[in-house]
């Protein structure tokens, strides 16, 4: 049977899911989501013998229905490939009575190459079924690792180009530098003078603009968007957690059916919401831990009931969760809210008008399966130095706040046998600076390449390619603007 995607503001939008992952966005604003969420047809003794990609295949079969076998194998087998630096694609590493579950070793060391490596494959053959002629203009803000995952993967890919815009002060310097050294004739890079939510406004206001799509039609080119609002990056990060489940069943850390807590550093609440949907496909999830920064929206939203992006914005060591707006949140308050559209299409009014909400306690009650904290600056430095004190074992900025918020979790609610998987979105190496200084402050005066290295002799790990790729790679993409001519720019390099 075919699974049909309707907007979250709109039921009676509907379309396929190659529909779905062409648009991107839904017209009147509001994202895809499947009419149901699908049940695995798989048994746990079945996926422990599996292959990440093949556990990719028995997932995305559910959700992607009007894709033939032979395409989304090819997807997959495209996407899966040796790109990654591990067999495993997703392995986990024990460390500290918590499960880290690595997804970082594909070719940006962000865990968004685990679906921005597909994306552009599921994106060609949606366009070819569509009989799609226009030249597909993929249009992304990043607040630091989308944009390089998603240059990487569309560069020189034919019938698309990509622009990517990111707050020219708002991500690290090994990010920037993957980014603007970027090659590829179709990818363009533009730092704005302004935050993250800025730039995501910035873009959705393109998507929505029908005198905007109007000219580009004229000229031969369609949108679409390899932001994590796009249906074709969610469901590919379903993935990955029922690969972790099946993986700690078959090595005998986990009985059948037996329940695992999953913690989640959140930005955007994309990676957070695939663990959602697993667990609403029927994968024994416990509790799903959403661990914020400083800038704690979501956390004051599962703790109150009220989203309120109306507060100060806070430049952290973890740049990729310095977000106001968690745009993947609204697909969260559709279903709590009983996949009432013209419901969740008023609470996003009062977001876009007030800059922030509240749900009703019926909803709230929908909530239980959440458990929100956050960790500041000096506890993700502390988690970072003793985790290295005591196992040997580094990690980055943005897994530190996940394992700051999973201690909390414990101490509130004593839940301390459930074997819990902690998501590590990025390598450390990706965010040198704030890793060495928080292990020791003497860092603090090296150059971010001998950082490298010593991290390296450190954590007796190789230096990441795409590190070394970019030691001595020249800046191609320059371009800065303000964030209200960002449509302009967009113009410009399509000669419109």
């Amino acid at each position: 049977m075919e699974l049909m995607y309707s907007s979250t503001r709109n039921k009676n939008e509907k379309v396929t899911a190659s529909e779905a992952i062409l648009k991107g966005l839904a017209a009147d604003g509001g994202l895809f989501v499947p009419d149901c969420i699908p049940a695995l047809d798989v048994s746990i003794d079945e996926l422990s013998k599996m292959s990440y990609q093949e556990t990719a295949y028995a997932v995305m079969k559910q959700f992607l229905t009007d894709f033939t076998e032979e395409e989304l194998k090819t997807c997959i087998n495209r996407a899966y490939d040796s790109k990654f630096d591990t067999p495993e694609i997703a392995p986990l590493v024990e460390a500290n009575g918590a499960y880290y579950l690595e997804l970082f070793h594909g070719s940006t060391i962000a865990f968004k190459d685990m679906a921005l490596s597909i994306l552009p494959h599921l994106l060609i053959t949606s366009a070819r079924k569509n009989n799609v002629k226009n030249e597909i203009v993929i249009l992304t803000a990043t607040s630091g690792d989308t944009g390089k995952a998603a240059l990487s993967g569309f560069a020189d890919v034919e019938g698309t180009k990509i622009i990517v815009f990111y707050p020219k002060n708002g991500v690290s310097p090994i990010q920037e530098k993957q980014m603007v050294t970027q090659k590829g004739a179709n990818t363009h890079v533009v730092g704005i003078h302004g935050n993250f939510d800025q730039a995501q406004s910035g873009v959705k206001a393109m998507f929505s603009n029908a005198a905007l799509k109007e000219e580009l039609e004229k000229a031969g080119y369609q949108f679409s968007s390899a932001n994590s609002i796009n249906i074709g990056r969610l469901v590919p990060q379903i993935v990955y957690y029922v690969y972790a489940y099946a993986k700690l069943y078959e090595n005998g850390v986990i009985a059948k059916d037996e329940k695992v807590n999953v913690v989640v550093p959140t930005g955007n609440f994309g990676n957070i919401l695939a663990a959602y949907y697993a667990k609403n496909m029927g994968l024994p999830i416990g509790k799903l831990i959403c661990a914020s920064n400083e800038n704690k929206v979501l956390y004051d939203f599962f703790t109150t009931g009220e989203y309120d992006k109306n507060r100060e914005f806070i430049l952290t060591n973890s740049p990729s969760m310095d977000i106001l707006i968690s745009s993947n949140l609204e697909r969260l308050v559709y279903r709590v809210a009983g996949n009432d559209a013209e419901k969740n299409a008023e609470l996003m009014k009062s977001l876009s008008t007030t800059g922030k909400y509240e749900i009703t306690d019926a909803m709230k009650e929908n909530l239980k399966d959440f458990y929100g904290n956050y960790t500041s600056e000096e506890e993700t430095a502390a988690v970072i130095k003793a985790l290295y004190e005591d196992t040997g074992y580094i990690i980055d900025t943005h897994t530190a706040v996940a394992a700051g918020v999973y201690g909390k979790y414990k101490a509130d609610t004593q839940d301390t046998d459930t074997k819990t998987i902690i998501v590590s979105t990025a390598s450390p190496f990706k965010f040198t600076r704030s890793v060495m200084n928080a292990i020791d402050s003497k860092y603090d005066t090296w150059e971010d390449f001998e950082l490298v290295d010593e991290l390296s002799r450190l954590g007796n790990v190789a230096v990441p390619n795409a590190i070394d790729e970019i030691r001595n790679a020249p800046v191609l993409h320059k371009t800065v603007c303000e964030a209200e001519d960002m449509e302009k720019v967009v113009k410009a390099f399509l000669s419109i």
